[in-house]
This record gives structure tokens, C-alpha cells and sequence, in this order.
């Protein structure tokens, strides 16, 4: 039959960019999760060393005002993180929103909630902080998950983040026809040779181009992760041995001149761990 093999073979190329576009996927979720797994780990390092510095007598005005920004930074992380995952409402958002909105919402709230959340705070940290952050309860919630949906933010604006990563993220819903229907064969089998070979062709395009943007935002969040847990490991590892040898110490004061510069280089290396969470992926 005229073209047939033309049409086996395109579809065949379709079939495995479908397959490999849900390994890109599957990895980006996976290392989104890794990502704030060590956020989280981060986030309680530089609540242990908050901690520390408050039970110093006489600290510097600069530690407050250092702490003040450290807050600021780890503010919208910290609101996507602790919000109540309903994926029924996400589903009712993302129905709100625009269809690029639309997409991105009903595909993220297919994800586990751990999922969901890693995907939150991965590419909504910087965006969201202002908007979600100042509020509380009822209202934080429908902010965030109208975030995950892709609509307006209730705070203000802000809209959906992340752009075409997480657009890419949406999978075969963006795409003139589905996995599913894919799967299923039903759309080429009811077309011609030809007809069916251009149009697997060009679906083949389209998904190793969402493809492309998860690779190379899944190598960007590693690169994060990476830094993250350094930075996090070694400012943990400094603070034990600062208070083991320092530990009768109650006052800033009392500290020789090189004890105040461990504690300052401390603080710094605090605030540079906490400006990691304001890094922004997949732009």
C-alpha cells in the first residue's frame, strides 16, 4: 500500500518520543523531589543555627537584620510547603485558568502530593514568595494550588511559574492528539498514508521539543540540589563545631575576636544557603 511503510515507521519515531518524553517526565518529578528533600534538610540547618544565635546574650544588630532576610527568603518555600494537598480543588482551579493553565493544572494534579509539592516549590520559590507568604490558612491554600493550577494568585498576580518546563510538564493534554489515542492507534488507523506520516511527524516534533526543556531543567535542578547540600552540610558541620568549642559561652561578648569571625562567616554562609531558595528554575 502506497506510503504504508512511510506510516509505519513515522508512527514508530512517535511511539518512542512518547516513551522517552515520560522518562524526561518521570526523572524532572523524581529530582524535583530530591531537590526538596535537601530544601527541607536546608530549612531546618538554618533553623538550628536561628536557634543558636537566640540563645546568645548581646549578638549584633546585623544577625536580626541578616535573619530578616533569611525569613524572607525561605517565605513562599515554606507556604507551598505546608499547604494541604486537595486534588479535587486543584482540578477545580485549573479549570479556571487559561488553556495553557488548564493543562499544567490537571497535570499536576495528577502527581502525588509529594510530587505536587516538590514541583510547588521547585519552580514557584521566587515568584510566589510575596503573594502566598502574607497569607494564612483558607486563603494560602486556594493561593497555592491556584498557582499549581496556573491561575491568578489570589495575593495579587504572580501567575503560574516555571514557564515552559512546567508547560512541558502538562504532557500529550498540550498535543494535538493524546498518549492515549496514540496508544490506541485509533487516529492513524482512520487516516491515510501520507496524511498519518505528516501528522506523527510533526507530533514527534512537538514532543522532543517539551522533551529537550525537561532535560535541561532536570540538569539544572541537579546542579541546584547539588549546591544546596553542600552549602547545607558544611554550614551544619561548622555550627556543631563552633558550639563543641564554645560551649559555655553565653554572650557575644565573651568571644575572642576569632570566635565573633566564625560566627560572622556563620551568618553569611546562612543567609547564602537561604538565597538558594529564591533560585529560580526552568525560565
Amino acid at each position: 500500500m502506497l506510503n504504508s511503510s512511510l506510516k509505519k515507521e513515522a508512527v514508530r519515531k512517535l511511539q518512542n518520543a512518547v516513551y522517552q518524553y515520560e522518562k524526561s517526565s518521570k526523572d524532572l518529578q523524581n529530582n524535583a523531589i530530591k531537590l526538596h528533600n535537601i530544601r527541607t534538610y536546608a530549612e531546618d540547618v538554618i533553623q538550628k543555627v536561628e536557634d543558636y544565635i537566640n540563645t546568645l546574650a548581646n549578638t549584633p544588630k546585623e544577625f536580626e537584620k541578616t535573619f530578616e532576610e533569611v525569613k524572607v527568603n525561605l517565605a513562599s518555600f515554606k507556604a507551598l510547603s505546608e499547604i494541604s494537598y486537595d486534588e479535587k480543588e486543584m482540578i477545580k482551579l485549573a479549570g479556571g485558568g487559561t488553556a495553557a493553565g488548564v493543562a499544567a493544572g490537571v497535570a499536576t494534579a495528577a502527581f502525588a502530593p509529594t510530587a505536587a509539592m516538590a514541583i510547588a516549590t521547585t519552580f514557584g520559590t521566587a515568584s510566589t514568595g510575596a503573594a502566598i507568604s502574607g497569607l494564612s490558612g483558607a486563603a494560602a491554600t486556594n493561593a497555592a494550588l491556584a498557582w499549581l493550577g496556573g491561575g491568578a494568585l489570589a495575593a495579587g498576580g504572580g501567575g503560574m511559574a516555571g514557564g515552559s518546563a512546567l508547560l512541558a510538564l502538562a504532557g500529550p493534554i498540550g498535543w494535538g492528539i493524546g498518549a492515549a489515542s496514540l496508544a490506541a492507534g485509533g487516529f492513524f488507523a482512520s487516516k491515510k498514508n501520507k496524511e498519518a506520516a505528516i501528522k506523527a511527524d510533526k507530533e514527534r516534533v512537538e514532543i522532543v521539543k517539551a522533551m529537550r526543556v525537561l532535560d535541561a531543567t532536570s540538569i539544572e535542578i541537579n546542579n541546584l540540589k547539588s549546591t544546596t547540600q553542600t552549602f547545607a552540610t558544611k554550614l551544619e558541620q561548622s555550627l556543631i563545631s563552633f558550639i563543641s568549642n564554645t560551649r559555655n559561652i553565653k554572650s557575644f561578648t565573651d568571644f575572642s575576636q576569632d570566635e565573633r569571625n566564625l560566627l560572622r562567616a556563620m551568618i553569611n554562609n546562612t543567609e547564602s544557603l537561604s538565597a538558594l531558595f529564591m533560585k529560580e528554575v526552568g525560565k
